[in-house]
């Protein structure tokens, strides 16, 4: 994607509204343009004695029309362009957004939090700063100018007068050529080291809790002053450039004000032009001073913002992993059994195999078990089913389509997937539980809270489901976030239902209710159950046993405990474990 082409699409859409508004801006800057003039003349009349009160009047007057319209016309077309910036923030946040939902877990794995609120924000606003700025001052500049050098032309000035006051500006554009990129490379590592300290930012906010309660905040500190330190460094670095940027225009036109000055005043002096035209040429060249210093601002905030395009066009370019298929289509999986066969996958980045050589078959309406130690592989089964990841081609099928024919809104909408650690949105209890279709009835919400057994802990609160959770909803315990997470699979009654450890925070009574309570529900529906504790696993059809990617065991629980394997030693492991804790 070229680097302004987000911009050019929307600046081509809203062409009518800008070209109304530069039009009102140009109106307002070529009326401005006679102010020299008439007090020009209004001078030599003075000068030539010919001053009367109906004269004062008729000047007074016209000066007056020539403030009211600008400020009038020039007020209007600056307001069309600050809304249309403010409208081109909203569209572009929200398809910055609407790309994020379609991008996959490797990439949220490289990106954090902090990067990406750093394009929503920082790179739109100077986006859109830079529209704002660019139209209006662009305009006001360019047209001021232009209607200066036209007035002068048409007034008795001599050319050569005009000339010499105007040469020192010609240097101009060598200062933009040799200065500006440097602005905006510099510009981009600003942006870079903003987007570093927001993500640095958002983990120390979201890691409080931790820190205090180890003590280290000065270690904390020390590490997000790191980022602080090295965003200063990057801004000092642009704020010498642009300073020096900024300063050379001004800079120029005030040498042309005081060769203005200096050459008028000595042709004035020697009656080679009139007072008059004296006073317009110093107020023509002076109205051309404010205009190069916004040229200049213009310019400097163009490089910025280029810097922030670039970065949001390359974010807008950056393709989705997971790929739909053009004939991609959908089936009802409450009747297709999963095949996986052959099945080895390794993540991106990594030599290593997180799965080898998986064959398994899950019939419909069954229960399966999987169990096995932490970075066995079991999640990531889970995620291949649920194509967060990619699997090859031909190893896992539902019913006789690849999951990789399926269309991701057919596969997801018909798995509930229950994680371990339940992450709650910042919203109602309500909306939390029935997230997959907000509108749900009310009495479905509490029945999916009673089967998660949560529902006796929200009716303790005082407002209850409509309870507003803190951020990640920190203002439930790790096991009332699961049992909330656990309801809002529930609700959604998918064909199958994928429970990745998601009761290892509860009890082993709640437990008992809720596996008993899946048992009955999901009668005859497809489940896949990873669990650690084998009180969780040993009612399913077939248990699973996972070790370094590999299945090195499967069965029903008493034919894995006559094993006497991985699954027989974990089971008399929690036996003791619970045993003792009876003791």
């Amino acid at each position: 994607m070229k680097a302004q082409q987000i911009l050019r699409d929307y600046l081509t859409s809203k062409w009518y509204f800008y070209l109304t508004a530069i039009l009102f801006i140009v109106a307002a800057n070529i009326i401005n343009s006679f102010f020299p003039r008439l007090l020009g003349r209004f001078t030599d009349q003075l000068d030539q004695g010919q001053m009367t009160q109906p004269v004062i009047v008729e000047y007074s007057l016209l000066l007056l029309a020539v403030g009211v319209s600008f400020a009038v016309l020039g007020g209007i077309g600056q307001y069309i362009v600050v809304r249309l910036g403010r409208l081109f923030e909203f569209v572009t946040r929200r398809k910055l957004f609407g790309h994020f939902t379609t991008l996959s877990e490797q990439f949220y794995s490289k990106n954090g939090v902090g990067k990406l609120l750093s394009y929503v924000m920082n790179d739109v606003t100077a986006v859109r700063e830079s529209i704002a700025m660019g139209v209006n001052q662009t305009t006001n500049a360019t047209i001021t100018i232009l209607s200066a050098m036209t007035m002068m032309l048409l007034s008795s000035i001599p050319l050569y007068l005009i000339g010499a006051c105007v040469l020192p500006l010609a240097a101009i554009p060598w200062i933009v050529t040799g200065i500006g990129p440097v602005v905006r490379k510099r510009s981009l590592t600003v942006q870079d080291s903003l987007g570093k300290m927001t993500e640095a930012a958002e983990e120390q906010f979201g890691g409080i809790r931790v820190t205090k309660k180890f003590a280290v905040e000065p270690i904390m500190m020390r590490r997000f002053g790191a980022a602080v330190d090295q965003i200063r460094d990057n801004q000092l670095h642009l704020v010498r450039v642009s300073s020096l940027f900024q300063a050379s225009i001004p800079f120029l036109g005030a040498l042309s004000l005081v060769v203005t000055v200096a050459f008028g005043g000595y042709l004035t002096i020697h009656d080679r032009i009139t007072l008059g035209n004296f006073v317009a040429l110093t107020l023509y060249v002076r109205m051309m001073v404010n205009p190069l210093q916004q040229i200049g601002n213009v310019i400097n905030t163009m490089q910025r913002s280029r810097a922030s395009l670039e970065r949001i066009n390359e974010l807008l370019a950056v393709k989705p992993d997971i790929q739909e298929v053009e004939s991609s289509g959908s089936i009802d999986l409450r009747h297709a059994a999963i095949h996986i066969r052959n099945l080895s996958f390794s993540y991106p980045d990594s030599d290593r195999y997180a799965l080898h050589n998986i064959n398994l078959k899950i019939e419909p309406g069954k229960t399966v078990g999987i169990a096995g130690k932490t970075g066995s592989g079991k999640t990531t089964l889970m995620k291949l089913l649920l194509r967060v990841y990619d699997a090859p081609r031909g190893t896992i099928r539902f019913g006789e389509v690849d999951i990789r024919d399926l269309s991701l809104e057919s596969l997801r909408s018909q798995i509930s997937y229950v994680p371990q650690d339940g992450f709650l949105f910042s919203t109602t209890i309500r909306d939390n539980i029935a997230f997959y279709h907000r509108d749900t009835a009310f009495d479905r919400v509490e029945d999916a809270a009673r089967k998660a057994q949560i529902y006796s802990n929200i009716t303790e609160f005082p407002e209850q489901f409509e309870t507003k959770l803190g951020e990640r909803g920190i203002t439930l315990s790790g096991g009332q976030r699961q049992r909330t997470s656990l309801a809002r699979g529930i609700i959604k009654d998918s064909p199958i239902m994928i429970l990745d450890d998601s009761v290892s925070a509860v009890d082993s009574i709640t437990e008992k209710k809720i596996i008993n309570m899946i048992r009955s529900e999901r009668r005859n529906r497809t489940t896949l159950i990873i669990a650690h504790r084998v009180s969780a696993l040993k009612h399913a059809d077939e248990i699973v046993v996972l070790d370094e990617g590999r299945i090195v065991e499967r069965g029903t629980h008493h034919e894995l405990l006559a094993h006497q394997g991985i699954y027989a030693t974990l089971h008399a492991i929690q036996e003791e474990g619970n045993s003792d804790a009876a003791l």
